[in-house]
């Protein structure tokens, strides 16, 4: 595979509130496993939306895999003022995906529903595969996306679950 789109729950969907609760590192464990398991098969491109909470964790942990696997880094935004009502905090985040390998936005601003579904396809269209943390007991707005994934014939969708998080969990705190 020599592409993956990485997608998750936000992290007040998960009730992440700060940046020192103990989830994160866990989660960031689950993520460097799934992350080194790729990049022996030949990973070259992580895939980024540009969203806080998981897909930012995933972004700090492959920049510092950067070096060891030589992993390139891009960022396709849905919309260039993706981000601009967040809080101060979360646009320091999201700075942080502006500055990657490759980054591009597919739109200007939002005018209409019909491009969140043409970006869901557009970024389904140019990746291999996708590691998405979402559980469908669980369901967001990330539904969307992950229904589209899965009805892309071939298409590999590779799942963090609560479930397989909480076996990580339970090995982290041994």
């Amino acid at each position: 595979m020599n592409s993956l789109l990485i997608a998750g729950y936000s992290a007040s969907e998960l009730g992440i509130f700060t940046d020192k609760d103990p989830k994160i590192e866990v989660i960031k464990k689950a993520i460097r496993r799934r992350l080194e398991a790729y990049a022996e098969e030949g990973l070259i491109w992580l895939i980024f939306t540009g969203n806080t909470g998981f897909e930012y964790w995933a972004l700090e942990v492959a920049q510092e895999m950067k070096e060891e696997y030589d992993f390139q880094l891009a960022t396709i935004f849905d919309f260039e003022d993706h981000g601009q009502r967040l809080s101060e905090a979360s646009q320091l985040k999201i700075a942080s995906f502006k500055q990657l390998d490759y980054v591009k936005y597919c739109f200007d601003s939002y005018a209409n529903p019909s491009q969140l579904k043409a970006y869901n396809q557009y970024l389904i269209d140019k990746v291999n595969g996708a590691f998405v943390f979402y559980d469908e007991e669980h369901e967001t707005r990330l539904h969307w996306l992950v229904d589209m994934m899965k009805a892309k014939e071939g298409f590999a969708v590779d799942f963090l679950t609560f479930e397989g998080l909480q076996e990580i969990a339970e090995e982290y705190y041994e």
